[in-house]
């Protein structure tokens, strides 16, 4: 494996070197009148390349017309984008043909360079991919055969953006009594993400659910399955096979939480260890903001970087 490569580890605005993917289709209303016909829809991924923050817009084809249209949405909400990183499909070639006689007379500065992968070459672009991967494959699961208008599918889609970029990166600190922790979201309002606090919905049956609330419900189902996937990958070890050692005292670790809203991720710091009759560490001590909690260590994920350092 090769390094990385210099956008990657570039310390610049948020989103200024940025990939983009395609995910889709999705059927949908263009509106919700009596013989509205259905019509594929298509979900566009701008990711950051240093700090992973996504931004989701929602096009009606894959033309380039539409793609600009994404592309002048995702500029006037985010500042200006320098470099744009992308597959060689042809709305990409065509937008990056256009932006380059639009901008033929403007300063160097203010000009898009649009990057383009080598043919036949997906896992180059393994940012973006993983990033449609999260999106498409639990929206698929969650939205199942509901078929939304745009303007319920565009706010789905704004709220999932919400809850991939509120994932935890890395401590903020060392600190044993500061429990916060750094965040996609932070790059981009300068705060941790927040979401309206609404009613539990994920038992009540869909035929009971009014049209906003079938909306919560499928953001809620969308955090639940994504947010187990996520802790999954934090926790993936050799099982019997391999021991590792136990994560040090004071790393800040994400708990496990069936019962948590969306974008509330519950993190605390490990105060002490309890080994078992083996001499083998399963259960810890656990310090939050709910006060000191016993938790065995399948229900404590470290972050990635927190863990290195351990």
């Amino acid at each position: 494996m090769g390094n990385l490569p210099l956008p990657r580890i570039s310390q610049v605005k948020p989103l200024l070197h940025s990939g983009v993917d395609y995910g889709g289709p999705f059927t949908i209303f263009m509106s919700r009148y009596r013989g509205a016909k259905k019509c594929k829809s298509y979900i566009c991924l701008f990711v950051c390349m240093s700090t992973k923050a996504m931004h989701l817009e929602l096009a009606s084809d894959l033309s380039s017309d539409a793609f600009l249209a994404c592309l002048r949405r995702f500029v006037s909400r985010r500042g200006r984008c320098a470099h744009l990183y992308s597959d060689q499909g042809t709305n990409f070639v065509g937008s990056s043909n256009e932006i380059k006689n639009m901008l033929r007379d403007t300063a160097s500065a203010e000009t898009i360079e649009h990057h383009f992968l080598p043919g036949n070459a997906p896992h180059m672009g393994g940012l973006w991919e993983s990033g449609i991967k999260a999106v498409k494959t639990h929206l698929k699961r969650v939205i199942g055969e509901q078929v939304l208008t745009y303007e319920e599918f565009y706010t789905v889609l704004t709220q999932i953006e919400a809850v991939l970029n509120s994932r935890p990166l890395t401590p903020l600190s060392s600190d044993v009594n500061d429990l916060s922790v750094l965040t996609a979201g932070h790059f981009l309002t300068l705060e941790p993400l927040s979401a309206i606090p609404d009613q539990e919905l994920t038992n009540v049956p869909m035929p009971r659910l009014k049209r906003w609330q079938l909306i919560q419900r499928l953001h809620q189902d969308f955090w639940r399955r994504w947010k187990v996937e996520y802790l999954h990958t934090l926790q993936q070890r050799s099982k019997w096979l391999t021991s590792f050692p136990p994560p040090a005292i004071g790393t800040l670790v994400l708990i496990k939480s069936d019962n948590a809203p969306p974008l509330q991720w519950e993190m605390g710091r490990i105060m002490k260890d309890h080994p078992g009759l083996d001499n083998v560490v399963r259960v810890a001590t656990v310090k939050t903001r709910r006060g000191t909690l016993k938790r065995p260590l399948l229900k404590l994920c470290p972050l990635p970087i927190d863990d290195v350092k351990a």
